[in-house]
């Protein structure tokens, strides 16, 4: 099975493990690459205080320079100070991602890990899959503490390693990459674990061992971000799940061309489209399967700005394919300059192509990115109703990233050059709201939210 491990695998081994060719570095050359990340950050960022403060950001920098007093860091370690620095500005669209090629060279010498994945809801959390020996411990049991620590203590640990605008959307993206890997990352190998867990009111402690990396949990378990191109009939309704809005366009615009067409040949009155578990993407996919259901142009935002950098326009030239307009207008801005761009309104399919139903969207806090996007398209312009839990990200947010390399250790940071409101205009330090709540407990195979859909439809008829 498609895993995020194995897809980094085949990266990692086919293009020299992102590009890093070392792995030992100086302490002078992680205090240049730190110091390089601190101030690019300040010239490519949208707005770099839009979630923090300067001094925030002026103390975490202070603070990781002062700590480093080794002579050596290795790829790892490097990678881990170098989060901590980019987490601080509380954005997670600006992030540099999980150390996937330590980890995996980790794995790849017999490395061991926690054999618990967790779930966390309304502040606590919970055992979302058992991978261990120790079936005493169920799924769905609240982990109190593992060695003696509390979760939050162990989490506060965990947070800077990842970033984020708010806790909840901290807590989304460990789901994402998962506890375990998160747990080793930061605290390292480690061959047993104390697990406190509490189930019925009743509380115990259990002695798990860790497992194997590869054989006992990445060849096991399946991607919390799991989305696939899909069409499925219930009676008058149809379920659509257009995957991730990225890859092969043409193959897309294929499959909702066929999609659509048998929907509309079936008279299908509901249509249910799902957003869950989605890591986003483009917008040129996205649009294409609202101009499904729209019924007038419509544009993914109703105000879209940009800043324009010397690292931006580098990346711009670099590319091999002549340059947008969207491109050329950033190339004709000052560096600096921050500046709306409008791109033109999208229109919708022919009428007799169109669905002309009711529409369901499904959401959850796993929705990223474009599904974020895409929500709160059809959302604003009223074409279909939302129905599931609050996304992870804002509806109106820091993003369209730019990726670039650090110069010395040559790991990838990703930066947020723009902010995009939402198509009403609305402002707010929210995700998007579904119109009716259903919590996706545990994330698994029990799909309470499109259960719950499916019982909503019925009862409309």
């Amino acid at each position: 099975m498609k895993t995020i491990f194995l897809s980094l695998l085949i990266i990692c081994t086919t293009s020299h493990s992102f590009g890093q060719s070392k792995t030992q570095f100086t302490k002078q050359q992680v205090t240049d690459d730190l110091e390089y990340l601190y101030t690019s950050l300040q010239k490519t960022h949208y707005n770099i205080h839009t979630y923090t403060t300067k001094e925030t950001l002026d103390t975490t920098y202070q603070t990781l320079k002062n700590s480093l007093q080794k002579e050596t860091y290795n790829l790892l370690e490097t990678t881990s100070i170098f989060q901590r620095m980019i987490s601080a500005v509380n954005n997670g669209h600006t992030e540099i991602d999980f150390p996937a090629q330590s980890y995996i060279n980790y794995a790849q010498n017999g490395g061991t890990i926690f054999p618990l994945e967790i779930a966390f809801e309304n502040g606590n959390s919970f055992v979302r899959k058992n991978w261990s020996a120790t079936d005493e411990i169920p799924v769905g049991a609240k982990i109190l503490s593992i060695n003696g620590q509390s979760m939050e203590t162990i989490l506060a640990k965990i947070y800077p390693q990842v970033s984020a605008e708010r806790l909840y959307f901290k807590h989304a993206k460990i789901e994402v990459y998962s506890f375990p890997r998160y747990y080793w990352q930061v605290f390292g190998q480690q061959d047993e674990f104390e697990v406190e867990i509490e189930t019925d009111n009743r509380t115990e402690t259990y002695t798990v061992k860790a497992i194997q990396v590869i054989n006992d949990y990445e060849m096991k378990r399946t991607d919390v971000l799991n989305a696939q191109m899909k069409l499925e009939m219930f009676r008058q309704t149809a379920y659509l799940n257009p995957g991730n809005f990225s890859g092969d366009e043409a193959k897309y615009q294929q499959f909702m061309d066929s999609a659509f067409q048998k929907i509309n040949s079936e008279n299908i009155k509901n249509l249910i489209i799902d957003l869950r578990n989605n890591g986003g993407g483009n917008d040129s996919f996205s649009d294409y399967l609202v101009s499904y259901i729209a019924d007038k142009p419509f544009r993914w935002s109703s105000k879209f700005e940009v800043k324009a950098s010397e690292i931006l326009k580098n990346h711009i030239r670099s590319q091999n394919n002549p340059p947008s307009d969207f491109s050329k207008a950033i190339l004709s801005h000052e560096n600096g300059a921050i500046f709306e761009y409008k791109f033109e309104k999208y229109q919708p399919q022919p009428l007799e192509k169109r669905f002309t139903g009711l529409v369901f969207v499904l959401v959850n806090r796993q929705s990223h990115s474009q599904a974020t996007v895409t929500a709160t398209q059809i959302q604003d312009y009223g074409l279909g109703m939302i129905i599931g839990e609050e996304t992870g990200e804002y509806s109106s947010l820091c993003a369209s990233q730019l990726i670039y390399k650090l110069p010395i250790t040559g790991i990838s940071v990703k930066v947020s050059k723009g902010f995009m409101t939402r198509p009403s205009g609305i402002l707010e330090l929210k995700g998007v709201q579904p119109d009716i709540v259903i919590k996706d407990h545990l994330l698994d195979e029990n799909d309470e939210i499109l259960e719950e859909t499916l019982r909503i439809i019925a009862e409309l008829r």
